[in-house]
């Protein structure tokens, strides 16, 4: 299966490919209903440690969206809500000494839940697309991080649903207000893997969409959405770990003794709709960044933002 995955991968390579002075875009198809869009350094080396961020696109969002740009009158606002790039960039400065890849995983129906609905067979092509992106970089060492938004996080669970146990080579694990699929089942997985595997970490952003509004109204049940799914992944996880806890303006965090698991769950005093601005404000670079030397150097989660510099 990996083998014929390899090669279906070289074949159905796209021929779209688009270079800056500092970046090369590639881009693929898998599976007829699976876009890989793959953001790598110009001048990307082997002998660097590699960092190869698979990243689950929200739901409604195309990779063009999610990428970002600056806005003009007229253009898409969601356009302008999350800039992955312009943050891709941004960690680049940050981290010279490593390569920095981004791949936008997209489907056709631009959504992970709704593309799983389609496929019974999704945990298996999952694990195959990340073991497929996983070879495509040859470095000797080299390590995915799984991030994601919104619907995105499906495409992580359904990751972890496929594995016995977590691998070694994934090293971070993200979920950027999209942990809507978590339930206990998940939790022993974790655990061995935040405490077998050097270097793991977990990060969880949140809001507490429980009682936020739309039009007047409610859109997510009491139990459905990320505030009730964090604190239930909180509870199981503090059954293995001691956590801290500390206060901030906007933010209720809660950090491992360990140091290699954070939540930051973000209050709703107003009832208001916080789901983009996780990302949006410095939410991606902080999930790159979180838990080492270089947290909140030259930018601040949840602060303006730091990347505008870097948006095209």
């Amino acid at each position: 299966m990996k083998f014929f995955l390899f090669f279906l991968f070289i074949g159905l390579w796209a021929g779209a490919r688009a270079q800056s002075g500092t970046t090369i875009v590639d881009s693929f198809t898998l599976y007829r209903d699976v876009r890989i869009t793959i953001d790598r350094p110009a001048d990307y080396k082997k002998n660097k440690e590699t960092l190869i961020i698979l990243y689950g696109l929200p739901n409604g969002s195309t990779t063009a969206h999610t990428m970002g740009k600056k806005m003009e009158p007229g253009d898409d606002v969601r356009y302008d809500i999350q800039h992955i790039k312009a943050q891709t960039a941004f960690l680049r400065k940050r981290l010279r000494q490593k390569n920095i890849v981004v791949c936008y995983l997209e489907n056709t129906y631009r959504s992970w839940p709704l593309w799983k609905q389609h496929h019974p067979d999704a945990e298996t092509l999952i694990r195959s697309i990340v073991d497929t992106v996983y070879s495509r970089f040859p470095a000797g060492n080299k390590s995915i991080y799984l991030n994601g938004h919104s619907g995105g996080g499906r495409f992580i669970f359904s990751y972890l649903a496929s594995v016995s146990n977590i691998p070694s080579h994934i090293r971070r694990i993200t979920f950027l207000d999209s942990n809507y699929g978590y339930d206990s089942t998940f939790t022993s997985k974790l655990v061995h893997w935040l405490r077998t595997i050097p270097g793991a970490h977990l990060n969880v952003f949140a809001y507490n969409d429980s009682i936020a509004l739309y039009n007047g109204k409610p859109f997510v049940s009491p139990t459905g959405g990320t505030w009730y799914k964090s604190h239930q992944m909180l509870r199981d996880l503090s059954n293995h770990f001691t956590f801290r806890h500390r206060s901030t303006d906007s933010l209720q965090i809660y950090t491992s003794t360990d140091g290699n698991i954070a939540f930051y769950l973000k209050p709703n005093h107003d009832r208001g709709i916080y789901h983009t601005q996780q990302v949006e404000r410095n939410g991606f670079i902080h999930s790159i960044l979180l838990g080492t030397p270089k947290q909140e150097k030259g930018y601040k989660y949840y602060g303006n933002r730091a990347y505008t510099p870097f948006i095209q």
